[in-house]
């Protein structure tokens, strides 16, 4: 006799002494059957163990898998704990769920999409991955794609105007051409290490979101007559109190102290406003800091944090419907100018 492990529709078909489409109905199509043989059948397969037909096997055949992938732009452990990218989670999977449709988290380091693109209907990018390899294969799969925060020309996406949120956000904390200003930028260099970024003309026209809010403050800067030394901009791998303590450390005990400090996130922002209450810094009068995102724990802090909120859950839940209705459209999320004590 077949174990639990063996058992396939036809052999359990055979083994209760129906057809093969019976018990195909009893699973998947119940209104085709009555209600007293469908419990029979059900309650003896329970009984030899067999759960129903192949769910896998099913989707092959069908090209439908009801799982979405949401490529991370970087390692799924990094995004998790990150609370933009946790706000954005929740807004996709609020919709998805809804639709019975699963979430696979994918990692914005791994090498190959191959790796799920058979058992997936598609995917939605929340920002652009570590690995440029995959940028290049998402550009030419054959599967759905949503794109949030970057674009690959695939016309589905969601995107804020960071650029111009950046230029708001820097325009409104400078107050004077003698501003000395320092930068605590997001992952502007590839390289996954704490430094100061020297030559930031090598990296105007890249695409990422961190270098878009660059060039927003550079036009702020220029328009106020603000010079920021080359050694006045720090590259921060990720947006940790980790790494954000470090950097901010090292801003506040540089020679002249910045009285302006930009920040292109509220974690580092709120870093760097703990560090400089450590130092019995005055923000607001000594110095003026600004964020980026919006995050709840900014508008909590005292002194409030001046920043730009941009709702990422609602990022999610926008991506998903995209992904569910297949339009292909860009959508442009708005955001809002919060301001604080800080600035």
């Amino acid at each position: 006799m077949n174990t639990k492990n063996r058992w396939t529709l036809k052999s359990i078909a055979k083994e209760l002494g129906v057809s093969n489409a019976t018990v195909s109905n009893a699973f998947n199509r119940p209104d085709q059957l009555s209600a007293k043989r469908r419990e029979a059948i059900l309650k003896a397969c329970k009984e030899l163990g067999y759960y129903g037909p192949n769910k896998a096997a099913q989707s092959l055949r069908s090209g439908t898998f009801n799982i979405v992938a949401l490529v991370l732009p970087d390692s799924v452990e990094y995004m998790v704990s990150d609370p933009v990218a946790s706000s954005f989670m929740r807004g996709v999977t609020s919709v998805l769920e809804k639709n019975g449709i699963n979430v696979l988290l994918f990692s914005g380091n791994n090498e190959n999409l191959n790796n799920v693109v058979d058992f997936v209907d598609g995917f939605i990018c929340y920002g652009r991955p570590r690995n440029k390899a995959l940028v290049e294969q998402l550009k030419t799969v054959q599967k759905h794609v949503v794109t949030v925060d970057f674009d690959i020309a695939r016309n589905a996406s969601i995107n804020i105007n960071n650029e111009q949120a950046s230029y708001e956000i820097a325009k409104h904390v400078l107050h004077s051409a003698t501003d000395n200003v320092a930068i605590l930028g997001l992952r502007l260099l590839d390289e996954n290490v704490l430094c100061r970024v020297y030559e930031h003309h090598e990296f105007e026209t890249g695409q990422s979101i961190s270098h878009q809010r660059l060039r927003g403050y550079q036009r702020a800067l220029n328009e106020a007559n603000v010079t920021v030394a080359d050694d006045r901009i720090w590259n921060i791998p990720e947006s940790s109190e980790r790494f954000a303590s470090i950097a901010a450390k090292e801003v506040l005990n540089a020679s002249p102290r910045p009285d302006v400090i930009i920040c292109m996130s509220d974690l580092i922002a709120l870093a760097t406003m703990r560090e400089a209450i450590k130092q019995g810094i005055k923000i607001g009068s000594e110095l003026r800091i600004v964020g980026f995102d919006g995050i709840e724990e900014a508008a909590r802090f005292v002194p409030r944090l001046t920043t730009i909120h941009q709702n990422s859950q609602e990022k999610g839940v926008i991506a998903a419907n995209l992904f569910i209705s297949k339009e292909e459209k860009q959508h442009e999320v708005g955001y809002a100018l919060n301001i604080g004590a800080s600035s």
